[in-house]
């Protein structure tokens, strides 16, 4: 096989807020970490053990957009996207380095909105983007009006 293929696929929990970043020309970026955890059985002491990682993802545009409204600290998150390293000049003059996970698809598993509004009985239902594809957002991130008729839709492949 001679291709290559770079690709992570994680199911984890927000460690902070996203962060955003607007540029003039539109443009956004949003960042926020993402907390793995691996939990295993210590056979000599016969302890549990878990061991975090964390991870730094990056999504752009709309769905940075998407994820700073619905998403906060503690929710769980699936993320698919590509492993990309960077490096810059530290303030001290030191090179320093980071990998980050460049979002392309997500779906989100849990938010606290949506918790708060189960627990509260009375709050209306709001719906929520659950997967998005930064190659068409717009899709994705806007439904479509319940009075729509097949014959409106003319972006159907068949």
């Amino acid at each position: 096989m001679s291709g290559t293929l770079n690709k992570v696929m994680l199911i984890g929990h927000l460690g902070d807020e996203v962060k955003m970043h607007y540029f003039e020309g539109g443009g956004s970026i949003g960042r926020f970490p993402i907390a793995t955890n691996e939990t295993y059985t210590n056979k000599s002491t016969g302890e549990r053990v878990t061991n975090t990682d964390w991870h730094n993802v990056v999504v752009r545009n709309k769905a940075a957009e998407i994820c700073e409204k619905y998403l906060s600290k503690g929710d769980k998150v699936y993320v698919e996207g590509r492993l990309k390293n960077r490096q810059w000049q530290g303030e001290d003059g030191n090179t320093r380095y980071s990998t980050e996970v460049h979002v392309q698809e997500f779906t989100f598993l849990t938010t606290k909105k949506e918790g708060m509004q189960n627990n509260s009985g009375s709050a209306p239902s709001v719906q929520k983007p659950t997967s998005i594809e930064n190659k068409a957002p717009s899709k994705a991130s806007a439904p479509a009006p319940a009075s729509a008729s097949p014959e409106e839709d003319d972006d159907l492949p068949f």
